[in-house]
Parts: structure tokens; sequence; C-alpha cells
């Protein structure tokens, strides 16, 4: 097993840990009360959307343990790129410290690498660390997601990201093919469906560097059951 294992995976798990709060319905009450606890228990990112960022800064207190993320263009991307920069902007004057941000898939459907590359190397030149969202689920061969993968990381993207909450849970086997792909050029991040502690560690195991996840106390909770 690797190092993320049941004796001493506090630590390490809460370092993995991106907690997602995307839904559209939580109220002010919840938000504020997943982000205290995010905070506490030492979780490596904050992710959510830009309507909370200001509440989420102000939780969160100064630049430290855990990070705040904001999504852009998502979940679909399907946004002109004057639009995204736009978010991204904003999302950097409320205080957030990396970017999760869904690509051009049109531009990469229609072979216009070129495009897709730009956009991305234009958010990047916004100064802070971008990670480039991939649906696991529309690629279907390696090759697409491969050539995907390398213009982003070209372009100056930071990290991957693949999946994003929608359809079936990310498996080990895929996070081995995309570390084959990256070649340790970036951070991977893992998503969908990750919800418990043995879960979160095979992944980990498969090479992510991070978990996107909505269950993250519950994730640490069972952990310390095994412990």
């Amino acid at each position: 097993m690797s190092k993320y294992n049941s004796k001493e995976a506090h630590p390490d798990i809460c370092s993995l840990i991106h907690q997602a709060v995307l839904n559209p319905h939580m109220g002010k009450e919840m938000f504020i009360q997943i982000c205290d606890a995010s905070k506490q228990s030492g979780f490596e990112g904050f992710c959510t959307s830009l309507s909370h960022l200001s509440i989420a800064r102000e939780r969160l207190g100064k630049k430290g343990t855990t990070k705040l993320i904001s999504v852009i263009a998502f979940p679909f991307g399907f946004i002109p790129t004057i639009n995204k920069i736009n978010e991204a902007e904003y999302a950097i004057e409320k205080g957030v410290e990396e970017l999760d941000l869904v690509p051009n898939y049109f531009a990469l459907e229609e072979g216009n690498i070129e495009f897709f590359a730009e956009e991305i190397n234009q958010i990047c030149e916004l100064g802070i660390p971008v990670r480039v969202i991939f649906d696991s689920n529309t690629f279907l061969s390696l090759r697409k997601l491969s050539l995907a993968i390398n213009a982003s990381i070209d372009a100056g993207a930071n990290g991957i990201q693949i999946g994003n909450g929608f359809g079936p849970e990310v498996t080990k086997t895929q996070i081995k093919k995309l570390s084959e792909i990256v070649r340790n050029r970036c951070s991977i991040k893992a998503v969908g469906g990750i919800k418990s502690f043995h879960h979160a560690i095979e992944i980990a195991e498969g090479g992510a560097n991070y978990i996107g996840t909505s269950f993250g106390f519950e994730i640490i909770r069972e952990q310390l059951k095994k412990e």
C-alpha cells in the first residue's frame, strides 16, 4: 500500500481532500458550517461557485491550510472565452487561490487544438494555478484524452481534473492511465463518486494528488473508526 494507509492517513487524507460545495440549493447557514468544518479539519481545498466566494473567503480567513478554489464555466464550459476570463478575474478579486476550469470541449471535438489551448493559456496568464477539468465519460479514446492533457499542460495548466461529479464513480484504473499520460508534469485531481475512505485511498494509490468530493467529513470519520 502507498503512504496513504489507515494507520497514518488522518493528516494525509485531509491534505488530499478538496471539499466541494456546489449545491445551488444550499442555504447560507449550512454553507458556513461546511466551510468552517473544512478549515478545522485541515482539508487541502474548499471548492465552490462564484456566488459564494466572499462568504468562503471570510470564513476561511487569511490564505493558509485550506485553499479557496473556484470553478470556472462549470459544468459544461460552453460559454465565450471572454466570459471565462471575466469569471476568473472576478474569482481572483474575491481571493481564490486556485481555479478549476472547464475548457472548450467543442473546440477539442472539432480538432481546433490551438483555440482550445489558447483559451486555457489566457486563464493561466492571470497568475494563479489553473486546473483543467475533463469529463471522463466524454472521452472515447486515450489518444484524444492524451492530446487534450498535453495541450493543457503546454498552455500552462498546473493540474488536471478527471471527472466533474456527474456520472459513474472514478476508478483506480482511470487514474493510473491518467498518470501515465501526465508523467508527473502536473497534479491530478480525481472527482466522481468518492464517498468512502477505502475509495479515497484506492484513488490516491492510483496516482491522484487530490480528491474532489462532497463527502470529505464522511471519509475522515470512516478513517478514524479504522484507526
